[in-house]
């Protein structure tokens, strides 16, 4: 794990290989090693997973901040890598730094992908959840809250043989800053609609969605159309297409690429 200063702050992330460069965002409460089981097989490219401010090793800078500062965050990053065209793919709060990234950064961009994530705002509901998960954290701790928010984003079908990702996961999320997790937690709540930026954007998309996703639905990450758009359903699947089925999503990452290079 290295560490680069970005403005006031420092993000932790991993970088290996050598080839076309792709960028891995992780989700709420996750870092980095959320990507463990997809890195090693997108062994043809450059891959650099990075832990989102709050997150993982990264810092957290004070004071509140949104989706679209933890988009800059990434911009920095890229251009004191001098890295441009590059691939970015973000899982769930990843994916809403990438709708935001292609938004204000299309330039740099060769295509982009959402896993199991969503153009769409939060509705009143969700907003009134991420509340009450901000309530938990500070009422009963980041363990207690990490404790009933990762098993209910595995498939429920599966979720006795899941039990050493469902722990992997947790372990992860339990080393995310509550700060970080409560100052997420807002920036998701009050995100925007981003469904143009699918719709008209200049470069390809790829949709990944999980069959058993009880957190995103199929019909919110596919909330955007478009003749360059490619969706893939991942039938085995929860939110957690990285862990339940890693060889498929790498497969769709390497396909999308390829057709689209």
């Amino acid at each position: 794990m290295d560490t680069q200063r970005v403005g006031i702050n420092e993000l932790a992330f991993k970088d290996h290989g050598e080839g076309q460069t792709v960028i891995l965002l992780h989700g709420f409460c996750g870092s980095s090693d959320y990507w463990e089981k997809v890195m090693p097989l997108l062994d043809q490219y450059r891959v650099i997973a990075v832990d989102l401010r709050g997150h993982g090793g990264s810092g957290i800078p004070e004071g509140g901040y949104s989706i679209e500062d933890m988009a800059k965050d990434v911009n920095y990053f890229m251009d004191q890598k001098q890295l441009k065209d590059v691939y970015m793919f973000g899982h769930s709060l990843g994916g809403y730094v990438t709708l935001s990234f292609a938004e204000k950064f299309p330039d740099k961009l060769k295509g982009f992908g959402l896993i199991h994530s969503t153009p769409l705002p939060d509705d009143e509901k969700a907003k009134d959840k991420r509340t009450e998960s901000i309530k938990k954290i500070d009422s009963e701790g980041m363990e207690s809250f990490i404790n009933g928010l990762v098993p209910n984003l595995f498939n429920q079908d599966k979720i006795e043989e899941l039990d050493d990702e469902i722990n992997k996961a947790k372990e992860i999320g339990y080393n995310t800053s509550p700060a970080g997790a409560k100052e997420t937690l807002k920036a998701m709540r009050s995100r925007g609609d981003l469904r143009t930026v699918v719709k008209n954007s200049g470069v390809p998309v790829l949709l990944v969605a999980g069959a058993n996703d009880s957190v995103v639905h199929q019909e919110k990450t596919f909330a955007a159309d478009g003749d360059h758009v490619k969706k893939v359903v991942l039938e085995r699947s929860g939110h957690m297409g990285i862990y339940e089925e890693p060889e498929k999503l790498a497969m769709e990452i390497k396909s999308f690429i390829t057709e689209n290079q």
